[in-house]
This record gives structure tokens, C-alpha cells and sequence, in this order.
């Protein structure tokens, strides 16, 4: 009888250890894809029955799932539009992760010098109105640089994407003809170049490609050994993108963050700003169906700005700044 007890008790204890997994899935965003996928392993080793399987297929793909009812939440680096958030079946909250940055990188043989660029002068490559390294604009942004006289080739990306976004979003601030004639968006009509499926595929595409430029989130130009570019800010200052220049980016916006938590801080003010700067979202439904799934995404997302903000660093995006913190946690309690 004894035994029978033991035998019995076992199995409860295994139905309770199998009612409290949670499977959790997402989808979007490559711009933090390395950071959400360091966290989602560390929290499944502190949490061994949570596991969130997170597609890295950017934030268009990751918004259409989300819409779809396919995923759990979606990541964009791009907020919601008013009309996108209309159409998801329950209401949509934006949850900052992390601060990163988007970054010209370039393959120039026989070129060492870190390159700068400014607006204007990444608009018109992208235009293909700067058709050849060794143009004006260029060589009035690197005086003392030899650069060639080859053609440039342009790499974007392909799919729709919140890098691609925040790209064209400061395009679009700094270039009058960008924003008149392609905008900003996740995808849009590219005049000129070769495509590249997240920030990977750019990033592999730059690197195979001779005389070619791409932009990429920081951390893919710094894990595959990639040359990249200062940028001249709203100040007139060329900077280079940082830790320390995207939380400078961030400051303002931080102080005077939206209750909806959707902003832009591209060409953000401040001299020691990096101008391709972005916080980017996970984008979780106010009401979850699965009370205990509700309450593993809940538990994720306030160990997420909290211990998981000291893990941001070593994969080169800044963490989230304390008053934008505070506000999540406020914001954590209205999932139901």
C-alpha cells in the first residue's frame, strides 16, 4: 500500500511538473535576435520548464505572425502603426528590450581608414546618385583617404525589416529627396542594389562582395570581423556607434518616453549621439487565454529588465535606461 502511495504521489508530482511547462513561441526581429536568444537560454536554464522557441525572421514577418495569431508575441524593431495594431484581435503592448544600432559597414580592398559618412551622403549611395567611391561627397567626408575609383555596391535587405526601418526612418530626417521619393518603412521600393535576408544575409553579402556597402545592427558587424563607418549627427559630429553613444541617443527619449512606450530616436540631439539609434520591442497581447503561460511571459519580461539588462553589454547593445525600466515594470502588470 505503502508503495502504491509512493507510486501515486510520483505521478502527480510529474503531472504537476508537466502542467507547469510552458512553450512558449515568438517570432520576429533580427536586429536582437543574439541577445533574446542568450536570454531565452538563460532563463530556460534558471527556468527549465519555460522554453521560448524565438524565429528570427524580421519585424515584418514577426508582426504578420503576431496578427495571424500564430505566435505567442512578435519582436519589431519598428513600432506598431496605429492601422497594424487595429487589426490583431486583442490589444498589442510595446515592450523596449535593449538599445542597438544600425551601422554602414563596408568592403573596400586596400582601404584600412575608418570611413565617415554623412546623411546626405549614405541617402544619395542609396539613391544611386553616388555611383563611385572616389565621389566628392565622399571624399569631402574622409579628406586624406585614397578611395577608388570603382563602383559601389549597394546591399539592403530583402525581407521586411525593422533594420530596414530604422535605416530609412533616419534617411528620411536628414535627406528631403529620400523621404519625397522612398520613405521610411520596413520595406520599401529600393532604387538601387542587391538584397539580403536579415541582417545575416547583409552582412554575408558585404562580406563576399568587393567595393560593396550594407547596414547591419552593430553586434553582426562585430562578430563577422566587419569594417563600419562614423556617422555625422544633428550636432555636426562624426560618431561612431557604442555603448555609450546610442545610451546618449536614448537620453532624451527616455525622459520623456510615451505611456505607449513608441519612439523614434533616430538623429537624436547631442553631440556625443550615435544617429542610427533604436530601442527595439517585444510585442506582447494585453490578454493571454493560458493563465499559466500569461504568467511565464510575465515572470520572463521582469527578469528581462532586470537581471537580463546585465547581459546586453557583452553582445554590444546598450541596456534599457532606469526610467524606461520603471515604466515596464508599471506596464508588466497590465497582461491579463
Amino acid at each position: 500500500m505503502k508503495r502504491q502511495l509512493l507510486a501515486l504521489a510520483g505521478v502527480c508530482a510529474l503531472g504537476v511538473s508537466v502542467a507547469a511547462a510552458q512553450h512558449i513561441t515568438a517570432a520576429g526581429a533580427t536586429f536582437p535576435a543574439p541577445v533574446y536568444q542568450k536570454w531565452f537560454d538563460e532563463y530556460h536554464k534558471m527556468h527549465s520548464g519555460v522554453e521560448v522557441n524565438y524565429q528570427s525572421i524580421g519585424s515584418g514577418a514577426g508582426i504578420q505572425q503576431l496578427t495571424s495569431g500564430t505566435v505567442d508575441f512578435g519582436a519589431s524593431d519598428m513600432p506598431m502603426t496605429d492601422a497594424q495594431i487595429s487589426k490583431v484581435k486583442v490589444h498589442t503592448l510595446h515592450f523596449p528590450t535593449v538599445l542597438g544600432a544600425v551601422v554602414p559597414t563596408y568592403n573596400i580592398a586596400g582601404v584600412t581608414a575608418e570611413l565617415k559618412f554623412s546623411g546626405e551622403a549614405l541617402a544619395g549611395i542609396y539613391l544611386g546618385d553616388i555611383k563611385k567611391w572616389n565621389d566628392p561627397a565622399l571624399m569631402k567626408d574622409n579628406p586624406g583617404v585614397k578611395l577608388p575609383a570603382e563602383d559601389i555596391v549597394v546591399v539592403h535587405r530583402s525581407d521586411g525589416s525593422g533594420t530596414s526601418f530604422i535605416w530609412t526612418d533616419y534617411l528620411s530626417k536628414v535627406s528631403p529627396t529620400w523621404k519625397s521619393k522612398v520613405g521610411a518603412n520596413t520595406s520599401v521600393s529600393w532604387p538601387a542594389g542587391l538584397g539580403g535576408k536579415g541582417n545575416e544575409g547583409v552582412a554575408g553579402t558585404v562580406k563576399q562582395t568587393p567595393n560593396s556597402i550594407g547596414y547591419v545592427e552593430l553586434i553582426y558587424a562585430i562578430q563577422n570581423n566587419m569594417a563600419y563607418g562614423s556617422v555625422k549627427n544633428e550636432a555636426g559630429a562624426y560618431v561612431k556607434a557604442s555603448l555609450a553613444t546610442v545610451s546618449a541617443a536614448a537620453a532624451g527619449a527616455a525622459k520623456e518616453m510615451p505611456e505607449d512606450f513608441r519612439v523614434s530616436i533616430t538623429n537624436a540631439p547631442g553631440k556625443t549621439a550615435y544617429p542610427i539609434s533604436s530601442f527595439t520591442w517585444m510585442l506582447i497581447p494585453s490578454e493571454i487565454p493560458d493563465a499559466g503561460k500569461a504568467q511565464a511571459i510575465k515572470a520572463f519580461l521582469q527578469w528581462m529588465v532586470t537581471d537580463g539588462q546585465k547581459m546586453t553589454s557583452a553582445l554590444a547593445y546598450a541596456p534599457l535606461p532606469k526610467e524606461v525600466v520603471a515604466k515596464e515594470t508599471k506596464q508588466i502588470a497590465m497582461i491579463k
